[in-house]
C-alpha cells in the first residue's frame, strides 16, 4: 500500500500521478474506517482527498504556507505530514485532533474551528513575505460554504488588490455547506459551473483575480497540472474546484447533509442517522416552534448554517416557507436581519451553536443591546457538557454576553422552564433575549414554573431553608438539588436552594433577605467564573459577613477534554462542593456551636 510508505510530503513527491490516484482511494478508505469507529467530519474529508495530495504535491510544505478554513477537512493533510498512524492503528485513532495543531505538527499553522478565516490569514502570511523579500507560496484552501462569511469576503476584498505577489485561493465548491447553501455569491457560482467558468459575470475576477476552473476537482492529475501552473505566478489567483462531498461513499454521496459531522457508525450498513432515544431538546423546542410558526406569521425562525442544533430536516425547512431562513455562514448579518424584523413587529428566533454567536458580538451589543431589539437568541451547546474541542465549547456566553446593557440573558432548569421561557421571550417586545439551554438531560419541573419574566433578576426559591443557599444556575440546578441532600443527611443542615432563571442580573431584594439567617452562599455556573454569574453574586456581597463560594469552570482553553475529568479538577461534583463546604463553614464554627460539631461530623 502506498499510505504506509507516506512519512511526509516528500515522501508523496516520489510517486507517480497514477500511483498517487491509487493513494487516493486508499486514503479515502482508511478515513471511512477510522471515522466509522471515533465518529468526526465525514463527506468534507471525503471530498477533499485528491485536493490535498495535489497540493502536497505540487507545493512545499511546510516553506509554502497552507492555510485551511476551518480546518474540518485536514484529515488527509495529517494523513501526508506525518500523522498516518492515528488514521491506520486503532490503537491511536484518537492521538490527534480533528483540526489542525501547530502543537501536532510543522506542517499545521493554526488551531481553529471556525470559518471563514483562511484567506485573511493567508493574506498575513503574504504580506509579511513580500516585505521580507521571500519567495514562499501562499495557498487559502476555503469551501464554498465559507465565503458567506463576512471575514471571508472582507479578505476576497483585499488580496485580490492589496496582495502585491502571489497568493492562491483555492475555493472547494461541493455546493453545500452543512445544509443547502444560501445567498446570491452561490448563483454566482452555479453560472460559473455551468459555463466551466467562462461567464463575464464572475465576482473573482471582478474582485482582481485571475480565475482558473477545474471541473473534475477530485483528478488527481487535472488538480496537479492546475496548481503547477498557478505557482509560476507572482499575483493573486483563484483556483475554482468541483468536487463531490462524501465522494466515496455511497451513503455520504447520497446525505451529504446528514454525514457532515457524524458519531461512530456501521460502516458496512451505512447506519449514519440513529433513533432519538428518549426527550431531547433540540427536537422539543424545535416542535414548539414549528407550530408557533404555524399560528403566528410573525414568528420567524433564523439560523447561520446551523439547521442541525435543531433538528430542522429538510423537509421541515420546506414546510416553514419564508418562515424559516438559513443566512448562511453569517451571523452578524443574521443578527442584524432579526433585530430589524423585530423592530418591525416580527418575532425572530435567532439559533445557532454558542460558539458562533462570537462573531456577532458586536451585533448584539449595538443593533439589539441600544436598540432594545426584542430578538430570541437560543445559544445551542453553551456547556461544559457539550463540544470538547477548543473552538467549539460553549462555557464562555455568560461571562461573554450576560453584561452587555438591556441584554436578559435567562437559564432554564428543566424543560418546562425553558418552554416558558421562550414564550415569554417571543412574546414581549422589550428586550433581546439570550437562553441558554439546559445539556445535562431533559428534566421535568416538580413546581409550577413562572411565565411571566418582564419582571427582571428575581430569582425563585426551590427551596427555603437557612445557614445555606446554594444558587444554581440552569443546568447546573441538578447538581445544586444533590449537594442540598449532602447537607441534609450528613450536617443536618436544612439549605436553601435558588433557581436564580436569569444569568444577565441579580435579585438584590432576595440576596439581601439572605443575610438575615443565612451565613454561606454557594453559586453553581455552567460558564467560566471569570466575568461569569457567581462574581456578581461575590461582588453584591463584598460589603456583607457572608461567606461566598463560587463554583464554575477556570478561564481556559480546554481541547479534547473528558467532561468528567474537567468537572472533578474544577470540583463540579456535590461530594466534592459538599466537602468544600463543611471545610469552610465548619472553619467559622465558633459562632455556630449549636448547630455543628466539626470532629465529629
Amino acid at each position: 500500500m502506498f499510505i504506509e510508505k507516506i512519512n511526509n510530503p516528500e515522501d508523496l513527491k516520489d510517486l507517480s500521478l497514477a500511483e498517487c490516484t491509487i493513494l487516493a482511494d486508499e486514503i479515502r478508505q482508511a478515513l471511512l474506517k477510522t471515522v466509522s469507529v471515533t465518529g468526526g467530519h465525514l463527506s468534507s474529508n471525503l471530498g477533499l482527498v485528491e485536493a490535498t495530495i495535489a497540493l502536497h504535491y505540487v507545493f512545499d510544505s511546510p516553506k509554502d504556507k497552507i492555510v485551511y478554513d476551518t480546518s474540518h477537512q485536514c484529515y488527509t493533510h495529517k494523513i501526508l505530514t506525518g500523522r498516518k498512524d492515528a488514521y491506520l492503528d486503532p490503537k491511536y485513532y484518537k492521538k490527534y485532533s480533528g483540526y489542525t495543531n501547530p502543537d501536532e505538527s510543522i506542517h499545521d499553522h493554526f488551531k481553529f474551528g471556525h470559518t471563514s478565516t483562511s484567506i485573511s490569514l493567508a493574506c498575513g502570511f503574504a504580506k509579511i513575505r513580500d516585505l521580507r523579500g521571500t519567495d514562499e507560496r501562499v495557498i487559502a484552501v476555503i469551501g464554498d460554504a465559507s465565503l458567506s462569511g463576512g471575514e471571508a469576503l472582507e479578505g476576497l476584498n483585499y488580496a485580490g488588490s492589496e496582495i502585491r505577489g502571489s497568493i492562491i485561493i483555492l475555493v472547494n465548491d461541493n455546493q453545500m455547506s452543512i445544509a443547502e447553501n444560501h445567498g446570491g455569491i452561490y448563483q454566482g457560482l452555479k453560472l460559473l459551473r455551468d459555463t466551466k467558468g467562462k461567464a463575464e459575470n464572475n465576482i473573482f475576477r471582478f474582485l482582481g483575480y485571475e480565475y482558473r476552473f477545474l471541473e473534475n476537482g477530485n483528478h488527481v492529475t487535472e488538480l496537479v497540472s492546475i496548481l503547477r501552473e498557478v505557482k509560476k505566478l507572482n499575483h493573486p489567483v483563484v483556483v475554482h474546484i468541483c468536487t463531490q462531498k462524501g465522494k466515496g461513499y455511497d451513503v455520504a454521496e447520497k446525505n451529504r447533509e446528514d454525514t457532515h459531522f457524524v458519531k461512530p457508525f456501521n460502516l458496512q450498513l451505512g447506519d449514519i442517522k440513529k433513533d432519538i432515544v428518549g426527550e431531547r431538546y433540540d427536537v422539543i423546542v424545535r416542535e414548539y416552534l414549528v407550530e408557533k410558526i404555524k399560528t403566528d406569521p410573525n414568528v420567524v425562525a433564523i439560523t447561520a448554517a446551523m439547521p442541525v442544533v435543531l433538528s430542522f430536516s429538510e423537509k421541515i425547512r420546506k414546510s416553514l416557507g419564508n418562515q424559516y431562513i438559513d443566512v448562511g455562514i453569517a451571523e452578524e448579518h443574521g443578527v442584524s436581519m432579526a433585530g430589524a424584523i423585530a423592530k418591525n413587529g416580527g418575532k425572530p428566533v435567532f439559533f445557532t451553536r454558542a460558539t458562533f454567536f462570537q462573531r456577532a458580538y458586536d451585533q448584539i451589543s449595538q443593533e439589539l443591546g441600544i436598540n432594545k431589539l426584542p430578538v430570541t437568541m437560543l445559544l445551542i451547546n453553551a456547556s461544559v457538557y457539550a463540544g470538547t474541542d477548543m473552538t467549539h465549547i460553549g462555557i464562555y456566553n455568560i461571562a461573554m454576553m450576560s453584561n452587555i446593557p438591556n441584554l436578559v440573558m435567562l437559564a432554564p432548569t428543566n424543560k418546562q422552564e425553558y418552554l416558558a421561557m421562550l414564550e415569554w421571550s417571543i412574546e414581549q417586545r422589550d428586550y433581546p433575549v439570550a437562553i441558554i439551554p439546559p445539556r445535562n438531560g431533559v428534566y421535568n419541573s416538580n413546581y409550577e414554573v413562572g411565565k411571566n419574566y418582564s419582571l427582571l433578576n428575581k430569582f425563585q426559591f426551590s427551596i427555603k431553608g437557612q445557614k445555606i443557599a446554594i444558587i444554581a444556575l440552569g443546568d447546573f440546578f441538578q447538581m445544586g438539588e444533590e449537594v442540598i441532600k449532602l447537607l441534609k443527611y450528613r450536617m443536618e443542615i436544612h439549605a436553601s436552594l435558588i433557581n436564580p432563571r436569569y444569568a444577565s442580573g441579580i435579585d438584590e431584594e432576595l440576596l439581601t433577605q439572605l443575610t438575615e439567617d443565612h451565613q454561606m452562599v454557594v453559586t453553581l455556573e455552567d460558564g467560566i467564573l471569570d466575568g461569569g454569574f457567581g462574581q456578581k453574586i461575590a461582588g453584591f456581597y463584598g460589603s456583607f459577613q457572608m461567606i461566598v463560594m463560587n463554583y464554575g469552570l477556570e478561564k481556559a482553553f480546554f481541547d479534547n477534554y473528558n467532561v468528567e475529568q474537567v468537572m472533578e479538577k474544577n470540583r463540579l461534583k456535590p461530594e466534592l462542593i459538599f466537602e468544600d463546604i463543611k471545610k469552610v463553614f465548619c472553619r467559622s464554627e465558633k459562632q455556630y456551636e449549636d448547630i455543628c460539631n466539626c470532629a465529629n461530623i
